[in-house]
């Protein structure tokens, strides 16, 4: 499995940004895609993922209600789409795919049950 990470980026507070995420189609099909993100000195953290078949989601806390998670099936990628960003959301991001309820009840410890792609930075500014 392959994934392939675009997006991120510098952005003032409360602005927007896209992040996507393309799996190679060898993806199994009841796996989701989604992201996580690690701040300097913080644990990573479960973001968003969707289920590439029947669309079912999952948000962090923390970004439900600005983040919204999206996939196009025919093209084998989940797209987040990121508003009024807060200096908070400031990490690398990471898309992976697995299992959607392993983001439901992530810990790092659970790292190896998922796929991972390349990390993207983003940088909100004040």
């Amino acid at each position: 499995v392959q994934l392939q990470a675009s997006g991120g980026g510098l952005v003032q507070a409360g602005g927007s940004l896209k992040l996507s995420c393309r799996v190679s189609k060898t993806i199994i099909t009841h796996y989701a895609i989604g992201w996580f993100r690690q701040a300097p000195g913080k644990q990573r953290e479960a973001v968003s993922a969707i289920m590439l078949s029947d669309g079912r989601t999952y948000y962090s806390d923390s970004v439900k209600g600005r983040f919204t998670i999206s996939r196009d099936v025919a093209e084998y990628t989940a797209y987040l789409q990121m508003d009024n960003l807060e200096q908070e959301d400031s990490a690398t991001y990471y898309c992976a795919t697995g299992f959607l309820a392993a983001w439901h009840n992530y810990t790092p410890e659970r790292d190896n049950e998922f796929y991972w792609g390349q990390g993207t930075l983003v940088t909100v500014s004040s």
